[in-house]
């Protein structure tokens, strides 16, 4: 049992509110040492995954991408139009952009959107915009809420849509942790169970949404 210290490393981190990547690496170092392997292994295993993780360069070609879109004022176009348009609450948005987020990880674009891609330059704003319009008298904290419903939307669409892909690495991951039990399902199996379970996060998140556009 002592590898998973690294899952106490990682709760213990993020609860003090501890740097993400310093929580993860001394996790990584936990498990490791819990598992009874030597500093060096512990540091080629690690430098194995950071080169064959092709994605952990995406952030780097996305940051100035971003930074060039609210540069050109993406968010402050996004503000003027929902100012201008009544009907577009902040409930509405979120659910319209959950509805789309779980449909596209449903079909694997899994990166087409996401809190770096979307939700900060443009979901965020939009949501604000809307939460001020309909209530100028909205203090931060109001505002801090709506815009981290707007976060919040973005992980139940990806969580519950990405699961209904067969090729995505969390349905390999259940495949092979059931088959180490003695559980042969088919990947086809698990995609299709999934989709309850996200229709399910989709009324229940909506009815999240709905409460909060009350309010």
């Amino acid at each position: 049992m002592w590898p998973l210290i690294g899952i106490a490393i990682v709760v213990a981190g993020f609860a003090i509110r501890a740097n993400p990547l310093a929580v993860v690496v001394a996790a990584a170092f936990g498990s490791g040492l819990g598992a009874g392997m030597a500093v060096p292994d512990i540091i080629a295993a690690l430098g194995k995954a950071f080169h064959q993780n092709r994605y952990v360069s995406v952030p780097w070609l996305l940051l100035p991408v971003i930074g060039l879109m609210e540069r050109g004022g993406l968010g402050e176009a996004a503000t003027a139009l929902i100012q201008r348009t009544r009907s577009a609450t902040a409930s509405r948005i979120l659910l319209i952009y959950l509805a789309f987020r779980q449909i596209t990880a449903a079909l694997g674009l899994t990166q087409i959107a996401g809190h770096a891609q979307s939700v900060r330059p443009l979901i965020a704003p939009m949501v604000e915009a809307a939460v001020v319009r309909d209530d100028p008298a909205i203090d931060e904290a109001g505002r801090n809420r709506a815009k981290a419903m707007a976060a919040a939307t973005d992980n139940v669409g990806i969580f519950f849509g990405e699961d209904i892909f067969l090729a995505i690495a969390s349905i390999l991951l259940i495949k092979g942790f059931l088959e180490g039990a003695g559980i042969l399902v088919e990947p086809l199996q698990l995609s299709v169970w999934a989709i309850p379970t996200a229709l399910a996060a989709f009324a229940v998140h909506g009815l999240r949404l709905w409460r909060m556009g009350r309010r």
